[in-house]
């Protein structure tokens, strides 16, 4: 009787071990290839590149020494950014050449395009001379476009065939890409103008023609549209591939959904690394000078708003100094207006990146959060008024609290949304300064509410 498997068990099905990399590492250090290549051989590309961002720079140049022979095309479209040209530079010209030459132009593409001049080079050089042609056209489209997103290998058929036609095509050609979902159906000059999934295409009789089996899920994609709306159209409209098109609508490529669903968790990656305030391009991997490089400019906007921060407690010095309570409790009013605000700020910047909020809804949107921050401000003020109480013996300093919530919490979630719909009318990246905005206005707005308050009611 076999034994049930636990959650854990599951778990590690989708991750490396602890025990699995120190084997690795161990091998590594001993210098040992055939039991590396036994360790590695069994992972998938994806992990093997997670392996090789987790251990350190001396050890990843061991392990790429001793593995690079077995180095594989999909480890290297794997791996992060932030150690890829690393990886590149420690792999002999023959063996980057053999793991390139297998993949798809749209990983081509991705690998190459944030590479240094030299290295561009060095993989172009490597590949057939149509395979090249075929990058370095894709590598004339904008960046974070379509055109650099989509691969050229795309399966087609006359928009007059029938099944059979098509099956005895697909058949007889050897050229196929690995993986298709979709054969684009094109007219005479070579407009897209429908596709047919593999499966209908074998569910079909020979006599049937394609155009009668087409998906209603059909759309094409310009070339020169920005990634993150092509990765939006694939989430909004369910979409495993679909045709790009170029100026003159005619077909120069396909995207898949894989490429898409990478766009969208970049997008997504993005979003809270820039809401943290850590650079868009931050990983583990990154060194100790990168890491402060990326860091220090928003700790910096950070130093100069919580100096504006001060400046408002500065105002009311003659009042703190009279009433000691009001220096205990001020941070709490802050430290609530903070949180309230940053709550409203990531659902704001979800939203936008979404495409879910709208002008057709903003102001309901608003109208909520502002009902939200006075509910909230109402609770937390009738808490807060009564601790003030208890702790200080104070009914009135309750009620100055209460109010300074009140406001507080309602002006942060005002903030948290207004401050991201700002920055966006203005073109800038809602993630990336609104955190901030809103800290020094609920900052601002918190001590001054509490502090002028007491001062008028207390003094």
């Amino acid at each position: 009787m076999t034994e049930e498997r636990t959650e854990d068990d599951f778990e590690e099905d989708y991750a490396l071990s602890g025990d699995l990399v120190e084997q690795v590492l161990a091998a590594t250090e001993a210098q040992d290839a055939p039991l590396l290549t036994e360790l590695l051989e069994p992972l998938h590309p994806a992990d093997i590149a997670d392996l090789l961002e987790q251990v350190g720079s001396h050890d990843r140049r061991e392990l790429l020494r001793l593995y690079g022979p077995e180095m594989d095309g999909e480890i290297l479209t794997e791996i992060d950014e932030s150690i890829r040209e690393e990886v590149i530079e420690q792999l002999p010209a023959e063996i980057l050449a053999e793991a390139v030459r297998e993949l798809d132009s749209d990983d081509v593409v991705d690998l190459i395009e944030d590479l240094e001049e030299p290295q561009q080079e060095a993989i172009l050089e490597a590949l057939d001379e149509s395979d090249r042609a075929a990058v370095e056209q894709s590598l004339t489209w904008p960046e974070y476009s379509a055109g650099r997103l989509m691969q050229r290998e795309v399966v087609t058929a006359p928009a007059h065939w029938t099944v059979g036609e098509a099956i005895d095509f697909l058949r007889a050609e050897e050229w196929l890409p690995d993986q298709f979902y979709h054969v684009v159906l094109v007219d005479p000059g070579h407009h897209p103008v429908g596709y047919v999934t593999l499966g209908k295409v074998l569910a079909s009789k020979r006599d049937v023609a394609l155009a009668s089996i087409t998906e209603d899920s059909f759309r094409t994609i310009w070339a020169r549209q920005e990634e993150a709306d092509v990765a939006y159209a694939f989430n909004q409209y369910h979409l495993i591939s679909a045709p790009v098109v170029d100026d003159d609508d005619r077909l120069v490529g396909v995207i898949t959904i894989d490429d898409a669903m990478n766009v969208l968790d970049e997008e997504h990656e993005e979003d809270i690394l820039r809401l943290a305030g850590v650079g868009d391009e931050s990983s583990i991997s990154d060194s100790v000078a990168e890491t402060v490089r990326q860091r220090l400019p928003w700790l910096m906007v950070n130093l100069l708003t919580a100096i504006i921060a001060s400046g408002v407690i500065a105002l009311f010095e003659g009042t703190i100094e009279r009433l000691v309570a009001l220096a205990v409790l001020m941070p709490i009013v802050a430290s609530m207006g903070g949180n309230a605000g940053t709550q409203t700020l990531t659902v704001a910047v979800r939203a936008l990146a979404t495409k879910s909020l709208t002008e057709s809804n903003v102001w309901r949107v608003i109208r909520r959060e502002a009902v939200v921050g006075f509910a909230n401000g109402a609770v937390f003020a009738a808490v807060m008024g009564a601790v003030a109480w208890v702790w200080f013996g104070a009914p009135e300093l309750g009620v100055v609290i209460g109010v300074a919530m009140v406001i507080n919490l309602f002006v942060a979630a005002l903030a948290g949304i207004a401050v991201p719909l700002a920055l966006e009318r203005l073109g800038a990246d809602p993630a990336l300064a609104s955190g901030t905005f809103v800290t020094t206005v609920t900052d601002v707005v918190g001590f001054f509410a509490f502090l002028g308050l007491a001062g008028l009611v207390l003094l």
